[in-house]
C-alpha cells in the first residue's frame, strides 16, 4: 500500500535535522532565531513538469538535488550562506513511494553539503503533473547583500566558471544524442557556488546574480538594474572542451549554448581591479560596465544580438 500523506511527511521529518535552537516540521510555522547584525536573505522558485523539466530525462534522486541547488543558487547570487528551506510539492499519482523516497534522499544530500536543513512545507495531490515549489531562507551581514543594481562604470564583467555545458547536457537529453557525463552532470546535478558568493562579497564585488536564464539574459538584469550598458568580448568567453565538442559534432553553436542556454548556476559578477586582486577564487573576465547607451549589450566580435531565455 502507498504511503498516505502524513507518513510521507513523517519519512521526510525524519531526514532532516533541524538545528539546534529551531523549530522544524511538525508545527504550523518553522521558528528560527533572528541574529543581530544580520539581514535575512529569501528566494521562491517553482519548477513545473515539461516545461523546467522531463520526468523520463532526469532520476528522481537527480530531480530532488537540483530542486534544492537552483534555489540554494539564489542565495549563493546574494553573497549569503544558506540556512533553511521549505518544499511544496503537488504529486501526481503516477509517482510512488519508491520515486518520492529517492526524490527526498537527492533533495536531502544537496542541502546537507551547505548545511541548509528542510524545515517544512507542504504535499498535496496532482491530477497530472508534478509541481515543485521551494523557498530558501539565508543570511549575511546586514547592508553587504550583493544586488543587481550596484554595477560601476568601468567594472569588469566575470563569471565564475564554465558557460554552456548544461545547456549541451539539456540538448542531448531532449534529442536522445550521447553527451559525456560532465555535460549531463552540469544540466543534472548542478553545485551552487556559495563559498564563491561570499568571498565575492566580502572583496567588495559590487553587482551579482546566478546564472540561471543565460548570461545573454542575465546581464541584461544588471544592466537594467544599474541604469548602465555592458561590452562582452566574444573571446573571453570560457567554454570547456567538452561543451565545443558536443556543439561540433551536433552542428550547435558553442556560444549559442553559453550566452542563452541558461542553467549554469556560475555566477555572473562585476567588480572593479581592487576587488578582483582580494579574490581567491577561479573566475573568467569576459567584458566591461559602460556607460548607458545603444545596444544595450555590445557583443565583441559577434554579428548579431544575444537574447537568452525568456520565461514568457
Amino acid at each position: 500500500m502507498s504511503l498516505g500523506e502524513f507518513q510521507f511527511i513523517s519519512r521526510i521529518k525524519d531526514s532532516f535535522r533541524s538545528p539546534e535552537g529551531v523549530l522544524g516540521i511538525g508545527d504550523d510555522c518553522a521558528v528560527l532565531p533572528q541574529h543581530e547584525g544580520r539581514e535575512t536573505l529569501v528566494s521562491s522558485d517553482m519548477l513545473v513538469e515539461d516545461v523546467h523539466f522531463l520526468l523520463d530525462g532526469i532520476t528522481p534522486f537527480e530531480l530532488g538535488w537540483k530542486s534544492a541547488a537552483v534555489n540554494i543558487s539564489d542565495i549563493a547570487g546574494m553573497g549569503g550562506k544558506p540556512v533553511a528551506s521549505f518544499l511544496s510539492l503537488a504529486l501526481p499519482a503516477k509517482l510512488d513511494d519508491n520515486w518520492r523516497e529517492a526524490f527526498i534522499e537527492g533533495y536531502r544530500q544537496l542541502s546537507d553539503r551547505f548545511d541548509c536543513p528542510l524545515l517544512g512545507g507542504d504535499t498535496t495531490s496532482s491530477p497530472e503533473k508534478l509541481s515543485i515549489s521551494v523557498t530558501v531562507l539565508g543570511e549575511c551581514p546586514a547592508g553587504t547583500s550583493l544586488k543587481r543594481s550596484g554595477a560601476k562604470i568601468g567594472d569588469l564583467i566575470c563569471v565564475t566558471g564554465n558557460l554552456g555545458a548544461s545547456a549541451a547536457g539539456l540538448d542531448s537529453i531532449l534529442n536522445h544524442r550521447e553527451a559525456v557525463h560532465e555535460l549531463l552532470d552540469a544540466h543534472l546535478k548542478p553545485l551552487p557556488r556559495i563559498c564563491e558568493g561570499i568571498s565575492l562579497r566580502e572583496a567588495g564585488a559590487h553587482s551579482c546574480m546566478d546564472i540561471s536564464d543565460g548570461v545573454a539574459s542575465d546581464l541584461r538584469h544588471i544592466c537594467e538594474a544599474s541604469a548602465v550598458s555592458a561590452e562582452v568580448d566574444m573571446n573571453l568567453l570560457p567554454i570547456s572542451s567538452e561543451t565545443r565538442a558536443y556543439a561540433d559534432k551536433f552542428g550547435k553553436s558553442a556560444t549559442g549554448l553559453a550566452l542563452e542556454g541558461g542553467e549554469d548556476y556560475e555566477l555572473l559578477f562585476t567588480a572593479d581591479e581592487a576587488a578582483l586582486a582580494g579574490l581567491a577564487i577561479p573566475y573568467y573576465r569576459i567584458g566591461r560596465i559602460v556607460p548607458k547607451c545603444e545596444p544595450q549589450i555590445h557583443w565583441i566580435g559577434a554579428d548579431r544580438d544575444y537574447l537568452g531565455y525568456r520565461h514568457f
